[in-house]
């Protein structure tokens, strides 16, 4: 005989129902782990591995992504917005995670043991196109505008509309208010760099990899950083390291460092989020 509770949306139901609305409620929730700092050295090194296992993807993206970074400073010295140059060189950093997106596959299909090739990889690209990744990167490019915005209003506060040139190097490093303009400037940078880092840091490759909105994954990765302040905080610095040190090569390191942290955010993702 049919239970009388269930039947009659009794107390029986009731709780089911309730079971019921948990496990969906949870469903929307990923799990998240905490790492160790020494964890980071396997995970970059996990990163190098497909690099050198997949090196004609890795490096041909990498020379893609530097080869923009050329094309963006001729035009801004083109068109004469010089005092742009250097805040769009760091911004760079914030849409890289979606430039990368290929560099996810790649490394994906390496864990699989599935071939690789470039029709499978653009393949893959385009058909995450339809998932919340393109709200993300929409995130993430308003986040490099702001930041533009800001630069150039703190640029015209403190040093006016001027040309560079020799005057201006001189006076941005020798004088007290070129001192205060660097400081400030990269103190707000950093800023708007570590926000876009923790609602970022983990959101492309969990969009790349699973089906899930655009707000989970920023939550995630947010909870991410929570969970794991000083690994992240050493991770973020990494970053900014690396990207620095190709800026101060003319974008040329990036060819390299582009496909190394691609592949390492990857087995980033792979290792804190369950």
């Amino acid at each position: 005989m049919e239970d009388s509770g269930s039947r009659s949306g009794g107390p029986a139901a009731t709780e089911q129902r309730a079971d019921n609305e948990a496990g969906s409620g949870a469903a929307k929730t990923l799990s998240v782990r905490t790492i160790k700092v020494g964890e980071l050295g396997s995970i970059v090194a996990a990163g190098w591995k497909d690099l050198v296992s997949a090196p004609r993807f890795g490096l041909g993206i990498g020379l893609f992504y530097a080869a923009g970074g050329w094309l963006i400073l001729m035009l801004l010295w083109l068109f004469a917005l010089p005092y742009l140059a250097y805040p769009m060189a760091m911004g760079f950093a914030l849409v890289a995670p979606f430039v990368v997106t290929g560099l996810y596959d790649i490394s994906r299909r390496l864990e699989r043991g599935e071939p690789l090739s470039w029709n499978t990889l653009l393949g893959s690209v385009w058909d995450a196109r339809q998932r919340d990744l393109r709200w993300m990167a929409l995130v993430t490019a308003f986040a490099l505008v702001i930041w533009l915005d800001i630069a150039a209003l703190l640029f015209f506060g403190f040093l006016g509309l001027r040309s560079l040139d020799a005057d201006l190097l001189h006076d941005v490093f020798t004088t007290q208010t070129g001192i205060i303009f660097l400081g400030l400037g990269h103190a707000v940078g950093a800023l708007i760099a570590f926000a876009v880092f923790s609602i970022s840091v983990v959101s492309f490759p969990l969009l790349f990899d699973r089906d899930v909105d655009f707000v989970t994954a920023m939550t995630t990765s947010v909870r991410v950083v929570a969970a794991n302040p000083l690994p992240m905080m050493i991770w973020c610095a990494l970053i900014a390291v690396l990207v620095v040190a190709s800026i101060a090569l003319a974008f040329t390191g990036l060819i390299v460092v582009l496909p190394l942290l691609g592949h390492s955010s990857w087995h980033l993702y792979r290792r804190v989020v369950v």
